[in-house]
């Protein structure tokens, strides 16, 4: 949950749902219609990430898979495009491609909003909360009291229980909230749990300030605190958020490693809200960083990928990765009328040893169930010129291939662009040796001073092929350079769909090996690849 920045013009819910905890309990879903509405079509709506159906989302929380169901919760805000009291939102996939919409699944009440926080399965029935056949889905959030806030109090955030019986249909607050009270320090959110069997406890990660505090509980309503980290690693130019701790095999080898997660909300390596992380060991009561203080991983150095997580429970052990598509300096004024706010393409992380550094590889997940037709192909080409690969497409998936020795331009890359002249560059800068995304000149902008602009990550690997896959939605670039070593993901906002893709080069030529662009369709089922 980012750090709070309600505006003047907040919006709040409905009086009778404000008077007390016992008429939250009867406030009800907006009702949703039986098939998506016609704005899953309007100008710079996302079509094949998730976005809700109207209103304001942030933060992904709570996600878990259970039964063939990724279950993703959401901070949302259901009457209102702006930040507000906060609710958990609710969807399910059998792909983690389309979603279907649920009702909300945790309104506020007299304890506060609902911020962020995480769902377990609680397998051994270690709260005694099943009922049922099912196992209980439990989830962990913190109470955030507004009341509180306006006095100047500092002890407004605290975490709570909520179960459900019934596959994560109906939830059910634990009658004991808070379990774990208030410090006394404003920031004090954002529990992050997983079973630990050597403990044979419960853990859980809070984001407390500028560092992280570890937790232990057999029961998860019952916590003593065992460690903390972070005080003086990593960036501290925003407060931390939203952290994930969890261990992970070294591709190709024996050994394993923890990584912990944690957003902060600005002070990314391009402006505003990031996430960077951490490699090294947790024993079971605190984490210990493998690296100096000073040294900064970043899961994605774009300017649009913040508060993700991974999937408790995930099949296969994998970490599937979330976050949310936006930033925290503009993503209340960006230009959407009946929604805002996406998420990213859920993203499977892998760890490797890289130049004797342990780094997460990060790609989408298989996307070919959007495939549209068949890909264009483009046969290998010196390009000293803008070169037209498709001109027909607004969703795609683009993999495109460059010999770095064999190329004298400084930059190339590529190039989405309209008939109004916008365009966006997604590239290489070879004398910095850097990839880029430029959104200087792809479209509205004025609704904050630094939104266009060029963005800039290292590159990895040594060997001289470079790689692009370039996710292109209405209003989002995913770009997963060399294999997923390079991550950036940017939002514009062209006042036309992108529907020219091509290849550049700038001061020289570019020795392109191959090109493909694959059209993908839309996951709403009223949307399609073509060109509007």
């Amino acid at each position: 949950m980012p750090l709070l920045r309600t505006p003047v013009y907040l919006q709040v819910v409905p009086v009778f749902c404000l008077l007390a905890g016992l008429f939250f309990s009867k406030c009800k879903n907006p009702a949703q219609p039986a098939t998506y509405r016609d704005e899953y079509n309007e100008p710079h709506r996302p079509q094949f990430h998730f976005s809700p159906q109207q209103k304001w989302m942030n933060d992904p929380n709570g996600m878990v898979f259970y039964q063939g169901e990724w279950h993703l919760f959401y901070q949302y805000y259901p009457d209102s495009t702006v930040w507000g009291p906060m609710h958990w939102g609710h969807a399910v996939s059998s792909d983690l491609l389309h979603w279907e919409h649920l009702p909300i699944a945790l309104y506020p009440d007299s304890l506060g909003y609902i911020f962020s926080g995480s769902v377990v399965i609680d397998e051994n029935n270690t709260t005694g909360f099943k009922t049922g056949i099912e196992k209980p889905f439990v989830a962990i959030y913190t109470y955030h009291d507004m009341a509180k806030e306006k006095r100047g109090e500092l002890n407004r955030q605290y975490q709570a229980l909520a179960y459900s019986n019934d596959r994560g249909r109906t939830w059910t607050k634990y009658a004991g909230n808070p379990v774990l009270p208030s410090p006394g320090t404003p920031d004090f959110r954002d529990p992050k749990v997983f079973w630990h069997q050597q403990q044979q406890a419960w853990i859980m990660t809070l984001a407390v300030k500028d560092h992280l505090e570890f937790y232990r509980s057999p029961n998860l309503k019952t916590w003593e605190k065992t460690g903390e980290f972070g005080i003086n690693a990593g960036s501290h130019g925003g407060v931390w958020e939203c952290p994930d701790l969890f261990q992970m095999p070294v591709n190709g080898s024996a050994e394993t490693k923890w990584i912990l997660l944690v957003s902060i909300g600005d002070g990314a390596v391009n402006g505003g809200s990031g996430t960077q992380y951490f490699v090294g060991n947790f024993d079971g009561k605190t984490f210990v960083n493998d690296h100096t203080d000073s040294v900064i991983h970043w899961l994605d150095y774009g300017r649009d990928n913040y508060a993700g997580v991974t999937w408790f429970g995930a099949p296969n052990n994998q970490r599937i990765f979330l976050g949310w598509m936006s930033n925290w300096r503009y993503a209340q004024v960006v230009p959407t009328q009946v929604w805002r706010s996406a998420m990213t393409l859920p993203r499977t992380l892998n760890l490797q040893k890289i130049n004797n550094d342990y780094l997460l590889v990060v790609n989408p997940v298989d996307m070919s169930e959007l495939y549209a037709g068949k890909p264009v192909n483009v046969e290998a080409a010196t390009l000293s010129v803008d070169s037209l690969f498709s001109e027909t497409t607004v969703l795609n998936e683009i993999t495109v291939d460059f010999d770095e020795n064999k190329s004298t331009a400084n930059e190339f890359g590529i190039k989405l662009s309209n008939s109004k002249g916008e365009a966006v560059f997604i590239g290489f800068e070879k004398k910095s040796k850097q990839f880029f995304i430029d959104r200087t000149i792809a479209g509205i902008s004025n609704f904050e001073p630094g939104f266009a602009g060029r963005h800039f990550a290292p590159r990895i690997a040594a060997n001289p092929n470079i790689r692009f896959k370039i996710f292109t939605d209405r209003s989002s670039i995913e770009m997963f350079a060399d294999d997923g070593q390079v991550v950036m993901t940017d939002l514009y906002f062209p006042n036309e769909d992108f529907t020219r893709i091509s290849g550049f080069a700038k001061g020289g030529t570019a020795a392109m090996l191959k090109a493909s662009v694959q059209p993908l369709n839309g996951i709403w089922g009223n949307a399609s690849s073509q060109k509007k």
